[in-house]
């Protein structure tokens, strides 16, 4: 009895790697996907990606046309990989928490496996939401803070002027980490969908640490955002915010799991 036991709890195992396979290559084919449609339109997407920096650009240094640099040959190039593939995540964002959902949801209960269509649509939405929101409200006052240091240095002996020579590489670098970080702290109602679901916290645990996410809300922001105060503000409001969303999220999971089933 005991043998065939874990023969099946063996099975099961193996079952479970097996789907796991299956889900992750799912989502490496929408990752390939994304990034070869990304590819295709890469002067696009860069494009959309500089509008904050070259709008910055030309309040902070007028006499100069908005530019960016790559060092070698093949670094232009490395730059649009690099960002198709950064972009073709973000397309397959839709399969790939999909994928997500479906290797979990058999250790859900029956009703809680019908937020499947819900859980994709509110974190692809907010995730894409919450670099959207950085790209129009953060990433222009950050780059007119950054840009409004160069200018000229002059002395009565000296003159020197101070111009910015911004690589490709390093801004891709620099915006792929401020989108998915914006993208990724917008995530803060489906986390906690699922720790509500698995029974970690509910509203009152999360109404008692308001305080201390208030604060910790500027500290993250203060880690994500350069080191302007505004930049650090447009990230710590919307996150409060969202944790007061949270709350009702948790609030209206923990009603649901009190009312008799009939």
């Amino acid at each position: 009895m005991s043998s065939s036991t874990n023969e099946e709890l063996q099975m099961t195992f193996w079952e479970h790697l097996e789907e796991l396979r299956g889900r992750i290559l799912k989502a490496l084919i929408a990752f390939a996907l994304g990034a070869g449609i990304a590819w295709y339109f890469r002067e696009t997407v860069l494009i959309w990606l500089t509008t904050p920096f070259v709008n910055a650009w030309r309040e902070s240094i007028t006499d100069q046309r908005p530019a960016l640099h790559f060092p070698a040959p093949a670094a232009l190039f490395i730059s649009y990989l690099r960002l198709s593939l950064i972009a073709g995540f973000v397309f397959a964002l839709p399969i790939i928490f999909y994928q997500l959902w479906a290797f979990i949801a058999p250790g859900l209960y029956a009703r809680e496996r019908r937020f499947a269509i819900p859980f994709v649509l509110a974190s692809t939405l907010l995730f894409i939401g919450g670099g959207y929101f950085g790209w129009k409200f953060a990433f222009p006052v950050a780059f007119k803070y950054l840009l409004d240091f160069s200018g000229s240095l002059q002395t009565e002996s000296v003159a020197i002027a101070i111009e910015p020579t911004v690589m490709i590489g390093d801004y891709i670098d620099f915006i792929s980490r401020m989108l998915l970080a914006f993208g990724a702290v917008f995530e803060l109602p489906v986390l906690v969908f699922f720790l509500s679901i698995a029974g970690i916290v509910n509203h009152t645990h999360l109404i008692k640490f308001a305080r201390y996410f208030v604060v910790l809300s500027f500290l993250i922001s203060a880690i994500i955002t350069p080191p302007d105060i505004m930049s650090q503000f447009l990230l710590a409001v919307p996150l409060c915010l969202l944790y007061v969303l949270s709350i009702g999220i948790a609030w209206a999971l923990g009603k649901r799991k009190t009312e008799p089933t009939s």
